[in-house]
């Protein structure tokens, strides 16, 4: 094909502007891959933490208001409820009937696990110094299917636990403030009363809040402490599918009569957050894949006019307009797809090497490393997105290119 074999002529004759312009597109493409992998590896590492926290969904206080239910009848006399609990009703604190919960959703195909939590605030004392604590009284056979305690355990273990109706697992900010030890009593000290607790366990979660304020007792101890005897606990639930948690959780709450809350609704702001910092990202390397578009734009528009006499014999031996425009748009794919294939390559070995890097990260999750997301996509974003730009820089020269008349160069080269 003669249009191809003069593009690729022209390409190795101008070495030098054609592997500046390739360089961006590899460049280009790389560092957009990297980026992507980077910020989405933290968020779905993210995403895990608190799904392995604080569930897919928590289900907790009761619509107190249910008499204004409003509905209407079809003309088909099917009643449709308009009825949104959850923008109209007043709340009662947890859920009184535990087992009517459990009931509910036992066949639910879409549930994986459920834990009941009753959840109350005391103060963690030690010799050293005393500390204000979460408590999530929990069962902890129940409590493992919906979250990863197992995974955060550092020292102690989820058995000691299990074996202890008054042991306790400690945030590590608590335990190591309190100057705590695997098997130390502490006391717990409440309003109307105090216990002895034996630390069985420490863990951390990676997420500060978490860290430095929960504990976890048995539910039945924490009952005890709490003084409540029944009711008052909400549910965390583990899905199959926890992207689809906005839609069960509002199916849910149309028949449970209680607030159910998706993992997306609870950490809005994060994800709101993770979500621009992908953008952001993907705009600022983009600029990279456009300035190299520019640099092929700047090389072909030179060489269009470096070129009319070259064009001109060609069209005089009877190549049309668009074989000419063919001569330049080859240009264009050899080097797009050299740079696609080269940046495929640079991308994938700079996001394995970043993944090998240390990192440590204490916050909002916890890592030691840098933390990337493999994925597809990101792949074809880049070389779309570069497609564009390379597309847009060779079709103008090509088009100033087909427009050049050999009889207009001719007149003027005589």
């Amino acid at each position: 094909m003669l249009p191809f074999e003069l593009a690729l002529r022209y390409v190795i004759s101008r070495k030098r502007p054609m592997a500046m312009s390739l360089m961006g597109i590899v460049f280009g493409i790389s560092f957009f891959v990297l980026t992507q992998a980077q910020t989405a590896g933290f968020e779905a590492f993210f995403i895990r933490t608190i799904l392995g926290t604080n569930g897919a969904i928590l289900i907790s206080d009761r619509f107190q208001n249910t008499s204004q239910v409003v509905h209407e009848v079809d003309n088909d006399g099917k009643t449709r409820f308009l009825f949104d609990p959850s923008k109209e009703s007043t709340y009662r604190e947890g859920v009184d009937h535990p087992q009517s919960i459990i009931d509910a959703l036992q066949d639910s195909p879409n549930v994986e696990g459920i834990s009941e939590i009753l959840k109350g605030k005391g103060t963690l004392s030690s010799i050293r110094t005393k500390q204000t604590v979460e408590i999530h009284g929990i069962r902890i056979s129940e409590h493992r299917r919906v979250s990863d305690l197992g995974n955060f355990i550092q020292q102690g273990s989820l058995e000691l636990f299990r074996g202890n109706t008054m042991g306790a697992l400690v945030g590590s900010r608590i335990f190591y403030k309190l100057g705590l030890q695997i098997g130390d009593r502490v006391s717990l000290i409440g309003v109307n009363d105090s216990i002895q607790l034996r630390v069985s366990g420490v863990f951390e979660s990676g997420v500060n809040e978490i860290d430095k304020n929960r504990i976890y007792l048995h539910i039945d101890t924490a009952r005890s402490f709490l003084g409540r005897p029944f009711g008052g606990s909400v549910f965390q639930l583990s899905l199959k599918d926890p992207n689809q948690a906005p839609e069960v959780a509002a199916h849910m709450q149309s028949f449970l009569n209680h607030r159910v809350v998706s993992w997306q609704e609870r950490e809005q702001v994060w994800l709101d957050v993770f979500k621009a910092l992908r953008f952001s990202s993907a705009i600022t390397v983009s600029t990279i894949l456009l300035l190299s578009g520019l640099g092929i734009f700047n090389v072909f528009a030179i060489m269009v006019v470096e070129k009319k006499r070259d064009i001109a014999i060609l069209r005089s031996f009877g190549f049309s307009q668009r074989d000419v425009s063919l001569v330049f748009i080859w240009q264009g794919v050899i080097v797009l797809t050299l740079g696609i294939f080269l940046g495929f390559i640079l991308g994938f070995l700079a996001t394995y090497g970043v993944s090998q890097l240390p990192l440590r990260i204490r916050g909002i999750f916890s890592t030691d490393h840098f933390v990337v997301h493999w994925d597809i996509s990101h792949y074809i974003w880049a070389a779309i997105i570069s497609s564009i730009f390379v597309a847009v820089a060779t079709w103008i020269p090509s088009r100033r290119a087909a427009k050049i008349e050999p009889a207009k160069i001719i007149r003027e080269a005589n």
